[in-house]
């Protein structure tokens, strides 16, 4: 498994988005203004590509965010939602991050928990899905 980090989003990055949260979790907004600043990770297998995820820059200096972490679907249960939220880590760390933040779905809180996340702030609405503010200090 390599991961490739771009500066603009890949077509293997849409397509991965367009599978998870358009067609399987039903959002409609997937693509935003975001997209353009942020750099963009892909993890393949081979010349697969399974999973993604961006990572930009907050107005507070140290501060990052991570979003937009999706999984091919045949993919799942094999921890490469850990494995590139780690690198995005990293990546984030070698510019000089020091607080990492994310709008998690409710029921993906618990993954992001055992990443070393925590909880802040209120439950408030994405397109009708619950989702909740986390942060972790890298």
């Amino acid at each position: 498994m390599d991961i490739v980090v771009y500066d603009e989003l890949p077509e293997e990055a849409r397509e991965i988005r367009e599978l998870v949260f358009v067609e399987e979790q039903g959002f409609h907004d997937e693509f935003d203004e975001t997209d353009a600043r942020a750099k963009h990770l892909v993890l393949y297998d081979g010349q697969t590509p399974v999973a993604t995820c961006r990572i930009f820059r907050r107005e507070e200096p140290g501060d990052y965010a991570v979003g937009r972490i999706a999984v091919r679907k045949e993919y799942r249960g094999r921890h490469l939602g850990a494995y590139l939220l780690k690198a995005a880590e990293e990546e984030i760390r070698s510019h000089g991050g020091k607080r990492v933040f994310l709008h998690a779905q409710c029921s993906a809180r618990q993954f992001y928990q055992k990443q070393g996340y925590g909880c802040y702030g209120e439950t408030d609405l994405d397109e009708d899905c619950p989702h909740i503010w986390m942060k972790k200090d890298v």
